[in-house]
């Protein structure tokens, strides 16, 4: 069964079954300060800072100053806020959420917030989701600091929630530039990597594919060739062929024996499960 996954990187529509027309285009650890500690300082706030990191929750607290655990899990996947220009995401609740938004004296103010239309059985999920659009909603007093060289973003809604968010520098930061966009088609099987990486290791069997500017596939696929990095943020399951909008950067400085380019998944495009074949 192939299936086709797609995120709106400036809208949320609801879920359908129905096959896309197109491809679309592309467009800290820090804890909650206690009355010992010393408090962070502010720093002036850009759209261009806030973009330079993905915004991971650390730490929740009430009005009442108790810790929001229904909010956390062991998934390794916390609620994660990013921006992008004047644009907000919001990953790792139930459904995606997205709009724009500005600061205004001091606060986050958001337009009209579209999101997903799914249903999620898993609590902590629909937990993360009623609260961020709650607070979101609120326009939250927004405080950005620096930490030891660790950058953290809180924002606190007037009833008291406060919600602390850790940054983990974005793709482009960690390799300076934007990086070009590449689809690339993974197979479903594994394939063997070559010498001298450890026999047991499993590597990418990966073809390039081409879209024109309205997404449509063009041209003939490259060969298959065998990747032998990971993509980063792409999980590979044996028996799943994939179509994956990745990210391609170059990286200046590369140890000796290395790939001198980084793929970072930016979109799963196509999914398929392909039976082996007898």
């Amino acid at each position: 069964m192939k299936t086709f996954l797609w995120l709106l990187p400036l809208a949320f529509a609801a879920c359908t079954s129905s096959r896309p027309s197109a491809v679309p285009t592309a467009e800290a650890s820090a804890a909650r300060t206690s009355s010992s500690a010393t408090t962070p300082v502010p720093v002036a706030t850009s759209t261009s800072e806030l973009g330079s990191y993905h915004w991971q929750l650390h730490d929740a607290v009430d009005g009442n100053n108790r810790r929001l655990a229904s909010l956390f899990d062991d998934s390794g996947k916390p609620l994660q806020l990013d921006f992008s220009g004047d644009h907000l995401s919001v990953s790792h609740a139930c459904n995606g959420i997205g709009g724009n938004y500005k600061i205004v004296d001091g606060h986050l103010v958001t337009g009209a917030l579209l999101q997903t239309m799914m249903a999620c059985p898993d609590p902590t999920l629909m937990q993360r989701e009623s609260t961020i659009k709650r607070v979101l909603r609120a326009s939250p007093a927004l405080t950005h600091s620096n930490t030891g060289g660790k950058p953290v973003l809180v924002l606190s809604a007037a009833d008291g929630t406060t919600l602390t968010f850790a940054g983990q520098p974005t793709a482009e930061t960690r390799y300076g530039g934007p990086g070009s966009i590449e689809f690339l088609e993974v197979a479903a099987a594994d394939a063997d990597c070559p010498q001298p990486l450890p026999a047991q290791k499993n590597c990418l069997k990966v073809r390039q594919l081409h879209y024109d500017a309205q997404g449509l596939r063009t041209g003939e696929p490259g060969t298959w060739r065998t990747l032998t990095q990971p993509i980063e943020g792409y999980e590979h399951q044996p028996g799943m062929r994939n179509v994956l909008r990745v990210k391609r950067y170059t990286l200046t400085h590369s140890p000796a024996d290395t790939s001198s380019t980084a793929y970072v998944l930016d979109l799963v495009v196509e999914s398929e499960a392909v039976t082996p074949a007898a």
